[in-house]
């Protein structure tokens, strides 16, 4: 019905069997319960148990998207824009969170200010991954100036009426 529940991450690519009542879900891989949720009905929503997780991803969930907007906020406003627009590209922000953690693990190799003006770039040039930001700082584009934005030249033709005609 739209709504997905985690199950241990050992299992992934098992067949399992799946007990559905008005108020359950419980998992069965072999004919033994694993897991039981209470069910939900928010469609395209994720209910999860962070033991199902691995021990590395268990880190993330201890994560929220403020906090990481909050840290990056921290390093500069280019910094925090960026992250914001990675965390609001995902259909889950969580699924953001290492673009987001990479980026501001490049703090402690180039350092605050450099970092701050790859995001900005970044933002420029529409470049929000992790390789693009690693990719400025290593080839020093974050200390040259940003290209500005020439206006296109202004048509003249008899057939363009222009903004006037609608006025």
């Amino acid at each position: 019905e739209g709504h997905y529940y985690s199950v241990p991450y050992q299992l992934v690519k098992e067949q399992l069997d799946v007990r559905l009542t008005t108020e359950t879900l419980e998992v069965f891989p072999k004919s033994r319960r694993i897991t039981s949720y209470r069910r939900s009905r928010i469609k395209g929503r994720h209910t999860t148990i962070d033991e199902h997780m691995p021990k590395p991803h268990q880190h993330y969930a201890q994560w929220t998207p403020e906090r990481l907007v909050r840290w990056a906020g921290k390093n500069g406003e280019a910094t925090q824009e960026l992250i914001e627009t990675i965390l609001a590209s995902r259909p889950h922000p969580q699924q953001g969170f290492r673009t987001c953690l990479g980026i501001m693990s490049l703090e402690k190799t180039f350092g605050t200010e450099r970092l701050e003006n790859a995001c900005k770039r970044a933002l420029a040039i529409g470049g929000t991954s992790y390789k693009s930001v690693q990719a400025i700082l290593k080839t020093g584009l974050d200390q040259k100036p940003l290209p500005s934005r020439s206006k296109s030249p202004v048509v003249r033709h008899p057939n363009i009426r222009g903004s006037k005609y609608y006025r």
